[in-house]
């Protein structure tokens, strides 16, 4: 089932629609800084592009808030863009070695944003039942995002579009990708996790991005599993092809574990 953006699991434990931010009361067509609480909240988009500009390398980047159903401002917002959806022109085409994947159909500058990775929303205990139900020969599309707090606390988010999802389900891994993804939140703490071009693309060219959560990223943020030689044989290899290719898809551990 298509949807443009994330639902609530087939668990019930989370709502990705509930409106639990409160509005700002800005009455100009686009909010500013600092007068505009969303805006102070973390991080902002740049003017006038609606991009997501380089963030400074850092210990801890600022999470992104976007002005909600709430907020008194316009439309027209500049801090409203992720939750305007696709607005690219994007094709899903069968490649060779991969399966299906994701192409741009026009040129994306760097910066913007491209598409959300839309799902069902499962607590913890939902997404490790279905990822311990599936076979080793069956394609899995949940992601598991940890965002790691200044004062060590981690926030999780899993996003299963197997059965409910977008466009963003069949984009492919790349140990040299050209998109990132920022968790960004509208209208509550559950995030939309939304993929910006982390190069400028061109049309023609295949969408990707690194499973891993290494990109873009410090190194400690990944938890991604580093199995025997004797386990590589269960792990799917990565066809990527870029120059750095690590030879197998990354995966996390956590969910497999019955501890």
């Amino acid at each position: 089932q298509y949807s443009p953006e994330s639902v609530a699991g087939a668990d019930g434990e989370l709502d990705p629609t509930e409106v639990t931010f409160p509005g700002c009361s800005c009455r100009s067509r686009s909010c500013a800084a600092p007068e505009c609480p969303c805006l102070s909240r973390g991080h902002n988009y740049s003017s006038p592009g609606l991009l997501l500009a380089e963030q400074q390398q850092q210990p801890f980047s600022r999470p992104v808030f976007e002005c909600n159903s709430l907020c008194c401002c316009g439309e027209g917002c500049q801090n409203r863009l992720v939750q305007r959806g696709l607005r690219l022109r994007l094709q899903v085409f069968r490649t060779q070695r991969k399966g299906w994947g994701v192409r741009a159909l026009q040129p994306i500058p760097e910066g913007s944003f491209v598409c959300e990775y839309a799902g069902e929303v499962l607590g913890f205990a939902e997404a490790q039942r279905r990822i311990q139900a599936q076979s080793p020969q069956e394609p899995n599309y949940i992601i598991a995002v940890r965002e790691h707090l200044h004062d060590g606390r981690v926030m999780e988010t899993f996003v299963d579009p197997t059965r409910v999802g977008n466009v963003g389900r069949f984009l492919n891994h790349s140990c040299e990708p050209n998109l990132f993804m920022v968790p960004v939140r509208v209208d509550s703490m559950v995030p939309k996790l939304a993929l910006f071009a982390a190069a400028d693309i061109a049309a023609g060219e295949e969408l990707t991005y690194d499973y891993s959560g290494r990109f873009r990223n410090f190194p400690g943020a990944s938890r991604e599993h580093k199995a025997p030689e004797e386990e590589n044989s269960l792990r799917k290899p990565c066809c990527c092809g870029s120059r750095t290719c690590a030879s197998f898809l990354p995966w996390d551990s956590s969910l497999f574990s019955t501890a």
